[in-house]
């Protein structure tokens, strides 16, 4: 079996929390060939056939939290996406348009034949803070435009808020807003570039305090455990790149529902790993594009969730087109 994972440059990984690496050493370890490409060098050849710059790599992993050489690249080949039994998109955010264009040309090559997970279809309609959108019962009070007067009026209602760019990762450009803060205008003019950018404000959940939850589903099924991602002192955002703290604790009744009600269409549509942020009882995202939080599930709780996502990548690489 061959899988190409198309993801950031590989010596950028933080190997002890990258859940792309765990898949890869999940995949090195059943023997599968190993490519890795970035984003640009998935092109078209002038007979319309979607090819990659694929470079062969043997995993030999980590010695230490910050190794970089954890793996041996061979010389690179170009190579249809067909020829790949799997291609698993996993670069990073913003969703810019170099993005877009990707999943564009991974839809083509899905055309042509080629198992791309997620799908580019998928990753274009789910965007990582609209999807939200389609499942209004798990959701709490939401409003997307680009007038910072719509913010203003939200905040009126609902006293506390918070807002947030709609291709952002990482907690990157997320505000609490109160009544009568003295920065909410310049914030909004920042945040909105003066009426040109559509963003999200969503009331705020003073549970974010016991932890921003991610709940993965991998294939339809769910991952019995969550990561509750909790905010440093000071912070109102959970994400482990904000300074977060990550502690991996078994799913309640109210992440089950949620995540249970939204398997099947993320199935569906052809997202074969989501990952849902929920705090207390609300869905805030869903994450396709490149989920995390395998690594802290698997060493806090001992469940194999790689293991779990290369069982998927086996299994639906096998069905016929």
């Amino acid at each position: 079996m061959k899988i190409l994972f198309i993801s950031n440059p590989m010596e950028s990984f933080k190997t002890y929390k990258d859940s792309t690496y765990v898949m890869m050493r999940e995949a090195a370890n059943r023997e599968i060939e190993l490519y890795h490409a970035l984003s640009n060098d998935v092109f078209v050849q002038h007979y319309g056939l979607v090819v990659v710059k694929a470079t062969p790599f043997k995993f030999i992993g980590a010695k230490h939290d910050h190794d970089h050489a954890w793996f041996e690249l061979e010389s690179s080949e170009i190579e249809p996406l067909t020829k790949f039994d799997a291609v698993i998109m996993r670069t990073d955010p913003p969703f810019d348009l170099q993005y877009l264009y990707t999943t564009q040309l991974l839809s083509l090559a899905e055309r042509q034949g080629a198992k791309v997970f997620n799908s580019g279809q998928a990753m274009r309609d789910f965007n990582e803070k609209l999807a939200i959108l389609n499942f209004p019962k798990y959701t709490a009070p939401t409003t997307v435009t680009t007038y910072a007067d719509d913010v203003r009026e939200f905040l009126r209602s609902h006293k506390d808020i918070i807002v947030k760019p709609l291709d952002g990762m990482g907690g990157m450009g997320i505000f609490r807003l109160r009544e009568n803060d003295a920065n909410t205008n310049s914030i909004l003019e920042m945040l909105m570039r003066n009426d040109t950018r559509t963003i999200m404000a969503q009331e705020y959940l003073p549970e974010i305090m016991l932890g921003d939850k991610r709940i993965l589903v991998i294939n339809g099924d769910v991952v019995p455990y969550a990561l509750a991602r909790i905010p440093k002192e000071g912070e109102t955002r959970g994400n482990l790149a904000a300074g977060g703290r990550g502690i991996a604790q078994k799913l309640s009744k109210r992440d089950r529902e949620i995540a249970e009600g939204l398997a099947p269409e993320l199935k569906q549509r052809g997202i074969l790993l989501a990952g849902l942020d929920v705090i207390g009882d609300y869905l805030t995202e869903v994450n396709v594009t490149s989920p995390t939080g395998f690594q802290e599930i698997m060493s806090q709780q001992y469940f194999d969730v790689a293991q779990m996502f290369i069982d998927a990548v086996e299994k639906e690489s096998q069905k016929n087109n």
